[in-house]
């Protein structure tokens, strides 16, 4: 298969460029850098692209169905009007053993699901948010949780843990947000890079980048283990996340990282191409605090 064009769409040097989320209502990709806590967002049409906020360390956020912004930061939630830049902190000292939120994932009903990255090898994990605020502990045992995504059919959640570079997928249940019976989808070799952000698209194939890896990778879920069926590079090492955009939502927007201020490296680019492949729609968290 032949490589897809790769275009630039901005480079604010991201330290951890992460996080791409495209909002359908705006026609616009944000993302952010989760060392320097800044945000940013960009015209899927006409390029034009900013930094709109720069706050606390982030590791993810979420559109609210309000049009705010929930912002998992290092052992606390906020909320941000993303227009006047106005902060509110709604849960904090969540969990004495986590170093920050990593990756999140609002639901179809409005609730998150968002990870962690643990002060040791084994005290990371993932957490849901309900709709009412309150905050469940799911599972720990690792330091690194990661990408998550569903099914077309929102049965199966899909889970990745860097730690061990596995991606789980798990039966998940709508109407009240529980995970059960996780297995492995897939293990990635040393070759390939650290699994990291995902997300999948309406065929169920699971689009998995690679930390340390230059990588997008396409797995089909028709085998036993899951199979590459494509992989796109990229012209920096640590490729983070990656989400669906554009009015067809064909488009890939990936994130990268290890720029550093004032750099004049492509390392902290956020990228765009367009796939034979279609995404689904993001979902608006709709938590109340």
């Amino acid at each position: 298969m032949n490589q897809p064009k790769i275009e630039v769409v901005a480079n604010y040097h991201c330290i951890i460029g992460e996080n791409p989320l495209y909002n359908s209502r705006e026609q616009r990709i944000y993302w952010e850098d989760i060392e320097s806590g800044r945000l940013f967002r960009a015209d899927h049409v006409s390029g034009v692209h900013e930094c709109f906020y720069q706050g606390a360390v982030m590791g993810g956020f979420s559109f609210q169905d309000d049009g705010s912004l929930l912002l998992f930061e290092a052992n606390r939630i906020a909320l941000l009007n993303p227009e006047n830049g106005d902060r509110r902190v709604v849960q904090s000292d969540i969990d004495s053993d986590m170093v920050r939120f990593n990756d999140c994932i609002a639901d179809p009903r409005g609730r998150v699901f968002v990870g962690t990255i643990g002060k040791t090898r084994e005290s990371g994990g993932l957490y849901r948010v309900d709709l009412d605020g309150s905050i469940r502990c799911l599972w720990k045992g690792t330091q690194i949780a990661n990408g998550m995504g569903f099914s077309s059919d929102l049965t199966r959640f899909y889970w990745t843990c860097s730690t061990s570079a596995r991606i789980y997928v798990a039966d998940y249940d709508l109407e009240s947000g529980a995970l059960e019976n996780r297995r492995l989808f897939y293990a990635a070799p040393a070759t390939e890079g650290t699994p990291d952000g995902m997300t999948v698209d309406v065929a169920d194939d699971v689009w998995s980048t690679r930390w340390d890896g230059s990588s997008v990778l396409r797995i089909s879920p028709t085998s036993v283990g899951g199979q590459v069926a494509e992989r796109i590079e990229f012209p920096v090492a640590k490729v983070s996340s990656v989400t669906f955009g554009g009015p067809e939502l064909d488009t890939l927007y990936v994130t990268t990282a290890g720029g550093r201020p004032g750099s004049d490296s492509a390392d902290g680019t956020l990228y765009r191409v367009r796939v034979a492949a279609r995404g689904r729609p993001e979902y608006f968290s709709r938590i109340q605090f």
